[in-house]
């Protein structure tokens, strides 16, 4: 429901949130079937309407509607051997979704949209799909395919000479072969579609199926329908924004790795941050640059600026996102807060000390390959990269006491200024502080009780 009120923004949202409920349609199938000419697209798209009762909707059984005043303007377009212009498919699209039966029973859209900016057009109009499956298979096998395929010019149906013969005596001699199945006009056609189909895909991250054609159609179809009938749910229990804190060492960087690919969350690493706004010549980059030539810390205005800027992104508003490198300290905890940018999880990593000198002054690079070694838990297999391997001027033992000291002075300050901090002992196997990790995020959220 939220979805609908965020797409069509109605003037009357409670009116609206009544009828929408009155429909009952929240699970009905939205469905795009996508695929290069002959993968069974077709097929497959007609046989899930079939057995999940929704209305399948083509390119062809829109024109060929008589009954539209817009489907026979599109026809005379089509009968010209043109292109339908956009617009006028996309208000082809819209007419038919309104119908009684697409809004109560589903709808699957068969070989729509072919481009990008089919795909963009359709999304603004808020047409939204629930799935999308993609059929792939060789080229060879797609082209020996097309040439069997046999059209009914009454009614737009396509049929195949191998795989779809109708049993009817009088259908089979109304049968004539379509335009633009040669050979040489297929492989036309998957050059075009294999060009838009990489640009049409991103648009459906996480609601895509992409399925082998080239097998059993059975097969196929079934694989569709176990996809179609499975229900998107977000692997977070909620939106997360989480911050880790902890020393230099103290594998922040890895278990925000860990939580963003499990989570599918956002990992935003401050210090990565700053030096992607250098790189990309912005205006803010361009003031961030002099502290980065003198080696000289960023103001904290200009910190949170950018982080404002990337936490404030669709992206991290609708995933959720995991924070560290920042805050250091309690003023730019504050300045956190004050961005209205405060996490819901927190933790602390806590390492000995001697753990994290460990960790951090034994790293090597071998310059020659760019690999990372550590002389303890991953060293070097042969003495000739031993002997070239070379320490960053930041591991050194003063440097890291230095930079540990500085965590320390400030750390029970930022204990305090977060509410429900949960700590984690970092000093065990990566994948162990994880679980721990992991535990904490998905506990209830705190509740607060006024007396």
């Amino acid at each position: 429901m939220l979805q609908e009120l965020l797409i069509h923004q109605p003037k009357e949202p409670i009116q609206f949130m009544l009828e929408h409920l009155e429909r009952d349609n929240d699970m009905v199938p939205r469905i795009f079937i996508l695929g290069p000419p002959a993968s069974g697209k077709t097929t497959i798209a007609m046989w899930l309407c079939k057995h999940l009762n929704a209305s399948l909707i083509t390119a062809e059984n829109l024109i060929w509607n008589k009954l539209s005043g817009l489907a026979i303007k599109a026809l005379q377009i089509y009968e010209k051997e043109e292109a339908i212009p956009d617009f006028l498919l996309l208000k082809l699209l819209l007419e038919r979704m309104s119908k009684e039966e697409c809004i109560s029973k589903g709808w699957i859209l068969d070989g729509i949209p072919e481009t990008r900016e089919q795909a963009l057009m359709i999304q603004t109009s808020g047409i939204s799909p629930r799935h999308v499956v993609v059929l792939t298979a060789p080229d060879t096998v797609l082209i020996e395919r097309n040439l069997g395929k046999r059209i009914d010019p009454s009614n737009g149906e396509v049929y195949h000479t191998t795989f779809d013969w109708p049993s009817e005596p009088e259908v089979q001699n109304r049968l004539k072969v379509p335009l633009g199945i040669s050979e040489e006009e297929t492989v036309k056609r998957l050059m075009e579609y294999h060009r838009n189909i990489t640009r049409i895909l991103p648009s459906y991250p996480k609601i895509l199926k992409i399925i082998s054609s080239d097998q059993p159609c059975v097969d196929v179809f079934y694989q569709a329908l176990t996809y179609v009938q499975s229900q998107h749910r977000s692997n977070a229990p909620f939106t997360p924004k989480i911050l880790l804190c902890g020393p230099t060492g103290s594998g922040k960087s890895l278990q925000a790795a860990l939580l963003a690919q499990k989570y599918g969350i956002i990992n935003v690493c401050c210090g990565q941050l700053l030096k992607e706004c250098v790189a990309s010549n912005s205006r803010i980059g361009e003031l961030i640059q002099p502290y980065f030539q003198k080696k000289m810390q960023v103001p904290d205005q200009i910190i949170i600026k950018v982080l404002s800027s990337r936490l404030k992104k669709q992206d991290c508003i609708c995933y959720g996102w995991v924070l560290h490198g920042f805050p250091q300290d309690l003023d730019q905890a504050t300045l956190l807060n004050s961005a209205g940018l405060m996490p819901n999880r927190v933790f602390f990593l806590n390492v000995p000390y001697d753990s994290v000198i460990e960790r951090l002054t034994l790293r090597r690079t071998d310059p020659t390959t760019g690999e990372r070694y550590h002389l303890m838990y991953k060293p070097p297999p042969t003495m000739e990269i031993q002997e070239r391997l070379m320490q960053h001027p930041g591991d050194t033992e003063e440097k890291v006491k230095v930079k540990i000291d500085f965590f320390y002075r400030n750390s029970s300050l930022l204990e305090d200024f977060f509410d429900n901090v949960i700590y984690v002992n970092g000093d065990q196997d990566p994948y162990t502080v994880f679980e721990y990790i992991e535990s904490g995020i998905i506990m209830p959220l705190p509740t607060k009780v006024s007396q």
